[in-house]
């Protein structure tokens, strides 16, 4: 970071000082819009399968979980998961599916497959994103080809994406993991509520088997 980035990291960590925080600015609208969808769910109780390290998301979308089952890579894999036909009530990936070592078609397959009848999937993942080496960084998904992949479901609560031009300079700024001041006046929250359907960062599904 050079000298006038760094200045300027300064100053927006002084002015957020003392300020309530949430999520980071490319996740704050998406787990804002992902806490409402859970609002709405039928049932919030169930058998739950975490899909590499992704249990904030019980949380974010109020889930009561009878069981919750870790499936983390490198021990587990996305494409091929080692459960049971009908074993799970949710299955939840949290920015995991541009990681996966396969055809990502698989990978949504093997989710509906482990999924009960009437259960959820809830996956996050990212299209406009620098590319992530943990270890590798393979896929891009828009909101419609999250719909296709997750085609053969009974039904598509809800796809859709968050992302705009003006967050890559706080990014630039070294911000893109501070968490969002919760105040509307602050500059980093109007930018990580304003979306531009266009150019979306993060893209998500909420799709019921």
């Amino acid at each position: 970071m050079n000298l006038y980035r760094r200045a300027r990291n300064i100053l927006w960590r002084l002015s957020i000082k003392g300020l309530p925080r949430g999520p980071h600015v490319t996740r704050y609208s998406m787990y804002r819009q992902l806490t409402l969808v859970g609002d709405s769910l039928q049932n919030k109780s169930g058998r739950i399968l975490s899909i590499s390290h992704s249990t904030n998301l019980v949380e974010l979308l109020g889930l009561q979980p009878i069981e919750l089952v870790e499936a983390n890579y490198p021990d587990a894999d996305m494409a091929s998961l080692a459960f049971d036909d009908n074993a799970f009530d949710f299955v939840l990936s949290d920015q995991v599916l541009e990681h996966v070592e396969a055809n990502p078609r698989a990978a949504i397959d093997e989710c509906l497959r482990v999924l009960k009848p009437g259960g959820y999937a809830v996956h996050t993942t990212c299209f406009i994103n620098p590319v992530h080496d943990v270890p590798k960084d393979f896929w891009r998904f828009t909101p419609d080809a999250l719909k296709f992949l997750h085609r053969h479901f009974g039904e598509i609560l809800e796809c859709k994406g968050w992302g705009n031009f003006e967050v890559w300079s706080f990014v630039k700024d070294g911000l893109r993991f501070t968490g969002v001041p919760e105040v509307r006046w602050h500059p980093l929250n109007r930018v990580a509520v304003k979306n531009n359907p266009l150019w979306p960062i993060v893209t998500w599904i909420v799709a019921r088997k």
